[in-house]
Order: C-alpha cells, then sequence, then structure tokens
C-alpha cells in the first residue's frame, strides 16, 4: 500500500521525530510504499494568498475560494500544492503526525491544508440542490482512503478525559478528524496518542512503539470511527441538521456518530460516546 506521512514538528530528534523514524521503517519493512512531507524540513509556506496561483489574483480582490478554484481549474497552482495534491492521489492512507499545540495542530500544518486542500480537489464539489449538498462528509475526492492522526501532547491522559480540565481529546481533534478528515471522504481511524511526553524515557519509548507498529499494522482492519455520512438520509437537506427522529437526546459533536449496528463493535474512539 501507499502511505502518506505528513509530519509537522520542528525538530528531528524530537519524540516525535523518532516515532516518524519508526513508522517509516516499519511500514517500508512491512513491504508499504512511504512518502514522508516534513513540512518545516520542506520550509512549506503556510500561508494561503494571491500567490498560490500562478497567475495572480483572479479579480480586482484576493478571494480565497475563487482564486483557488480558478488556479485548480486551469492547472496553474504553484508547484508546491500541486505536488502535495499528487501526494495525497497517491496515497492509500494518510497519516497526519503533529504535537498538540495549543489544542490545536501546529500553524504550518494548518497551512498545509488550506493551501493543499484547493476548491475543486477538497471542496466544492458535487451535487448542489435539495436532495444533496456535495460530495462531502464520507464522500468526496478522497473517498475510499484511509487516515489517521498521531498526536503527542505534553499534558496527562486525566487532563483530556470526559471530565478532565482541558476537555475530551475526542472533542479536541473532532474539527481534525470530522472537518479536515472525513469532510472530503477518508475513512478516518481512531488516533494514534501518547500523553506526557516529557516521562518518554527509553523503556517507554519501546512500549510506544510496540504500541504504534501494531497500529500500523491494522491500518486496513482498525474499523473507522462511525462518523454519520452526510447523504446517507440523517440529515436534513439542504439545512443540514440532523433529522428529528435521529439521536433525539443528543447534541454536540456525540451526535453526528452512528452507535455501532448490533454485533458490531465500535472503535476506540467512539466507545466513550456511546456510554
Amino acid at each position: 500500500m501507499n502511505i502518506l506521512i505528513v509530519y509537522a514538528h520542528p525538530e528531528s530528534r524530537s519524540l516525535n521525530g523518532a516515532l516518524k523514524d519508526f513508522a517509516v521503517k516499519h511500514l517500508e519493512d512491512a513491504g508499504h510504499r512511504v512518502r514522508v512531507s516534513d513540512l518545516y524540513a520542506m520550509k512549506w509556506k503556510a500561508v494561503l494568498d494571491a500567490d498560490d496561483s500562478l497567475d495572480g489574483q483572479a479579480g480586482a480582490r484576493f478571494d480565497p475560494s475563487l482564486d483557488s478554484r480558478r488556479a485548480f481549474e486551469r492547472g496553474r497552482q504553484s508547484r508546491d500544492i500541486a505536488l502535495e495534491q499528487g501526494k495525497l492521489r497517491w496515497a492509500d492512507a494518510v497519516i497526519l503526525q503533529f504535537p498538540l499545540w495549543w489544542f490545536s495542530m501546529p500553524a504550518i500544518l494548518k497551512g498545509w491544508v488550506e493551501r493543499v486542500y484547493a476548491y475543486g480537489f477538497a471542496y466544492g464539489v458535487g451535487e448542489h440542490s435539495d436532495a444533496r449538498w456535495g460530495d462531502r462528509y464520507g464522500e468526496g475526492t478522497l473517498a475510499g482512503k484511509r487516515a489517521m492522526l498521531m498526536v503527542t501532547t505534553g499534558g496527562w491522559e486525566s487532563h483530556y478525559s470526559p471530565r478532565g480540565i482541558n476537555g475530551p481529546m475526542d472533542d479536541i481533534l473532532f474539527p481534525i478528524q470530522h472537518g479536515i478528515l472525513y469532510y472530503p471522504g477518508f475513512d478516518v481511524l481512531p488516533p494514534f496518542l501518547v500523553y506526557r511526553t516529557s516521562r518518554t524515557d527509553e523503556a517507554r519509548f519501546s512500549t510506544l512503539c510496540d504500541a504504534l507498529g501494531q497500529r500500523l499494522d491494522d491500518l486496513w482492519r482498525t474499523a473507522p470511527i462511525a462518523f454519520r455520512p452526510q447523504n446517507a438520509g440523517d440529515y436534513d437537506i439542504p439545512g443540514l441538521t440532523l433529522r428529528p427522529d435521529i439521536a433525539p437526546d443528543r447534541s454536540g459533536f456525540g451526535a453526528h456518530l452512528r452507535p455501532p449496528v448490533a454485533g458490531e463493535s465500535a472503535p476506540d474512539g467512539d466507545r466513550a460516546r456511546e456510554k
């Protein structure tokens, strides 16, 4: 299989760097083809602006969507954007690896998403009508591919528990997993999480590698997070709210997860929500 790792950490000698190196070797030893977009090493331009089009602005003022659409349709995107889109087309699975900084991904990775996810490539695709609202949330140009987050944080696991001070990790990652990965069609696997990074010694690192190796071995066997598809009947269109009879007692992020079907086990990322 073809696997793309989009890696966002400025220090190659960090725990993230060591885990990335382990993942690449483990996957290659298993016979997979691996490519790494090391954003800091690439000196990735994080800012979306008019320079992303080789033809400059589409109108009198810069319009992010209009300019992105025109450049994508005409093959006039800047070369770095087109190369990353090519990697996404090539990949069967994508891993976004990053440290959790201020409750989100590093700015350089957010900038990768904003620039690479061009209009017509990752959004603005499909029919918009009273019957469906575009090919997104379970459909789209990246449907059929798998994606997983590898996230490290200095906080304790209890800090990110359902009653923890930082809020549940599932909720913190929801905008990334549901909004960035599921939106253009990825099947999103439960994340690989590392807490209390400063407490990692050689013994713990070995344990982490064992756990990560198992997750990588299971990339095509792990059940995806059961997000509800947008166009499968659970949502009223075009209002895009859940029908009154769907999860009537639930709201917030958890309402957009489908309960397990009888006899089906929920992936790890869903169990806390179904309790």
